[in-house]
């Protein structure tokens, strides 16, 4: 089992997905910025350099959206999902074919990968406004 994180990085009511390069396993599939833990790497360290390498963005990582095994046929991953804002930097398409900020409704329009399915699904019916409010409140608690 590979582990992989990505980032679900909003603005506003979009997020962003990228492109996998041509050159690459499940080329010209969307997906969300990440990519494998090195050894010795914590999934944070890992989303934090992904973002780098891939979009030149510094990354807060926040909570967990969701975890998700996935079987490829050459591969096996344990992706996590992490909320994230960017820090630092404009989202460049360093490694990837194209990068778009889509709403909910618009993910639709783009095929991701197949590890996306159930990210995707429970994007659909996703209240952002309302998670946004649960997280001020409880770190407003004492």
């Amino acid at each position: 089992m590979t582990e992989v994180v990505a980032a679900l990085i909003w603005e506003g009511e979009q997020f962003l997905a990228c492109q996998r390069p041509a050159h690459k396993a499940r080329a010209l599939l969307w997906e969300f910025v990440g990519g494998k833990v090195e050894p010795g790497e914590t999934r944070q360290e890992a989303l934090r350099r992904e973002c780098r390498e891939e979009l030149g963005i510094e990354l807060q990582v926040g909570e967990l959206f969701m975890e998700v095994d996935h079987v490829y046929p050459d591969i096996t991953i344990h992706l996590s999902l992490f909320h994230g804002e960017i820090l630092e930097g404009e989202p460049q398409m360093l490694e990837h074919n194209d990068i778009r900020w889509v709403t909910t409704t618009e993910m639709d329009e783009l095929t991701f990968c197949p590890a996306d399915d159930e990210i995707l699904a429970r994007l659909r019916t996703y209240d952002r406004k309302a998670d946004l409010e649960r997280q001020k409140t409880r770190e407003a608690a004492p």
